[in-house]
């Protein structure tokens, strides 16, 4: 499982780092601590949990480059179908806080996206999207999502990094349709 965002303290805890958050969350769940894997551009820790192979990472590259560290992360890791690759990331095509799954799709201007199809010539990953909501008024996507979000809008993400955590955990025990299903319904 892969959580996108940026590195680097200015980054922590903005909307673009969503699926990092929730990533760090899960990880500390099941106490996996996160460490540099220099060749797969990442933190990441791997365990069994549940009887299933777990591996956690999160890009040390930034979001544009994040198909870098898919890429050597699905190296590294031996992942050879990329259906079993569960990417968490922002969406600013989401109200803020709301958590869906999908497989498979376009990346929707999302540079993150954009990157991994490009380095692992595929879109048909597993997606866990966390709801950033649209920028208001003019101000510019980019802008929107390096931003730390308002106190309710991040006590909102907070809450969703939570169900994107419980999302992964049920793609890895049920697979991606179960998940899909009990969570895109809510």
């Amino acid at each position: 499982m892969l959580g996108l965002g940026n590195p680097g303290a200015e980054y922590e805890h903005t909307r673009h780092n969503a699926g990092a958050d929730a990533v760090v969350l899960l990880a500390a769940r099941h106490g996996l601590v996160l460490r540099a894997e220099r060749r797969a551009h990442a933190l990441a820790a791997e365990s069994v949990v549940r009887g299933r192979r777990l591996v956690v990472a999160v890009p040390t590259t930034y979001m544009n480059d994040s198909g870098l560290a898919a890429s050597a992360c699905v190296r590294r890791f031996s992942v050879a179908d990329p259906g079993r690759l569960v990417v968490v990331h922002d969406e600013l095509d989401l109200p803020v806080g709301t958590v869906r799954v999908k497989r498979g799709g376009g990346t929707a201007g999302h540079n993150g996206l954009k990157s991994l199809q490009s380095h692992l010539h595929s879109t048909e990953f597993v997606r866990v999207r966390i709801g950033i909501g649209r920028p208001p008024g003019r101000m510019s996507g980019a802008d929107y999502v390096l931003r730390r979000p308002s106190r309710a809008d991040g006590e909102a993400l907070a809450v969703a990094c939570e169900l994107a955590a419980d999302s992964v955990e049920m793609v890895l025990d049920e697979g991606p349709e179960a998940a899909m299903n009990a969570v895109n319904g809510r």
